[in-house]
């Protein structure tokens, strides 16, 4: 990776710097970097340090706003660390997902836009429950992402939500919390849950499914997100194979299984499936048109 001096990119004179100036001065170093997309962080960053969102700080821009000495150096700083290619939302503490804001940080999975197309499919089969009291279920909940948002937006639902890491399992109590009708584990989905057997309406995951020898191009993925929740064995399939056993035994005849899964996944996830005795098994794509998830019906 190439090193870049962001100090001296952001900040060549002691003078104050108008808001304007500070934003092209870390696009420009985070492009260097090999950020993806530099001007936006630099927006979303300077939005965090000032307290504001985005479009606020475009009209800072507008106004010819100045930062001042502090604000200066705290953007500088996170600048840099972006630059050495530290998430985004690591340095906010904060990923949006569907109409949520959550908590995040090292230990856990940053939750992905694409992510927010698979759990409509678990939201849509509690909303389609003859039950007046749907059940879903998110196995490796991570940082509750899924979990919360079928809890929110299917209100009159009850959700489990279950995770193996004691880091992850701190974020998702975070963002959790107060959620009245969202019950969360900690503990293994082998053998989580088993007091719900046989009465749940919709199972979904995102489990980890990139194959051991598969190492992530992306230096936020690669170094920082949480080996527990990217790799998944060999062929990366090793949690989802474990995902169908215990999915067959909580849900009910009928009920939905719905997984996330990389795009080259989808026949080897089918037939895994099929042989596992369920039925009606399709593969959908993510709004890039990639294969992202494949859901089930219990037989």
């Amino acid at each position: 990776m190439r090193t870049v001096n962001v100090t001296a990119a952001l900040r060549c004179t002691s003078m104050p710097e108008s808001l304007s100036d500070a934003l092209r001065r870390a696009a420009s170093a985070l492009g260097e970097a090999g950020v993806p997309d530099p001007a936006v962080d630099a927006e979303l960053l300077a939005g965090h340090v000032l307290g504001q969102g985005r479009g606020a700080v475009q009209a800072a821009t507008i106004r010819g706003d100045v930062l001042d000495d502090a604000q200066a150096a705290t953007f500088e700083e996170l600048v840099a660390r972006r630059a050495a290619r530290e998430p985004l939302q690591h340095l906010t503490g904060t990923a949006p997902f569907r109409h949520l804001e959550l908590a995040v940080g090292p230990g856990v999975f940053v939750p992905r836009p694409e992510t927010e197309i698979v759990a409509q499919f678990a939201i849509d089969a509690l909303l389609a429950s003859p039950s007046s009291e749907p059940v879903g279920v998110d196995l490796c909940t991570g940082s509750g992402a899924i979990a919360l948002a079928m809890a929110t937006e299917v209100p009159h639902a009850r959700v489990h939500a279950v995770e193996l890491s004691p880091e992850a399992h701190a974020w998702a109590r975070r963002n959790t919390e107060g959620q009245q009708n969202l019950a969360l584990v900690l503990g293994d989905l082998r053998d989580a849950l088993g007091e719900l057997d046989g009465t749940v309406d919709v199972v979904i995951s995102n489990p980890p499914y990139v194959p051991d020898d598969a190492i992530p191009r992306d230096p936020e993925v690669r170094l920082f997100d949480p080996a527990l929740a990217l790799y998944g064995g060999p062929d990366g399939l090793d949690v989802v194979r474990a995902i169908s056993r215990r999915a067959w035994a909580l849900l009910h005849p009928g009920g939905t299984l719905v997984l996330e899964h990389a795009e080259v996944q989808g026949a080897a996830i089918r037939e895994l499936l099929a042989a596992d005795g369920w039925r009606a098994t399709a593969t959908h794509q993510d709004l890039t048109r990639r294969d992202r998830a494949t859901t089930a019906i219990r037989a």
